[in-house]
């Protein structure tokens, strides 16, 4: 995502990553890989449960999820090292909810 931001920018959409890591474990990650994108910390969880994404070992599951904009999940897959979708894949995602 980082390496295709300006794609993404154009898009017009919001987009942030979520996980149950702390606010400070997000601000080195994010430092050490030069992200462009917000991050933001659920250490409570509570958004994890709200989208149904706790993984097995009690953590959140990875995850791309694309919400229209009234609120409605028009895209989600999970993301897997070997099988997470590709950036053109998220890309016209976000561009179909926006439709």
């Amino acid at each position: 995502m980082r390496d295709r931001w300006t794609d993404y920018e154009t898009t017009g959409a919001e987009v942030v990553a979520i996980s149950v890591a702390s606010v400070e474990s997000h601000r080195k990650f994010a430092e050490h890989h030069d992200l462009p994108q917000r991050l933001l910390a659920d250490e409570r969880g509570e958004v994890t449960k709200l989208y149904n994404m706790r993984s097995l070992l009690g953590g959140s599951q990875r995850a791309v999820i694309v919400i229209d904009p009234k609120g409605v999940i028009r895209y989600r897959k999970s993301v897997i090292p070997v099988f997470r979708p590709t950036d053109d894949e998220v890309i016209n995602a976000i561009r179909s909810a926006a439709d």
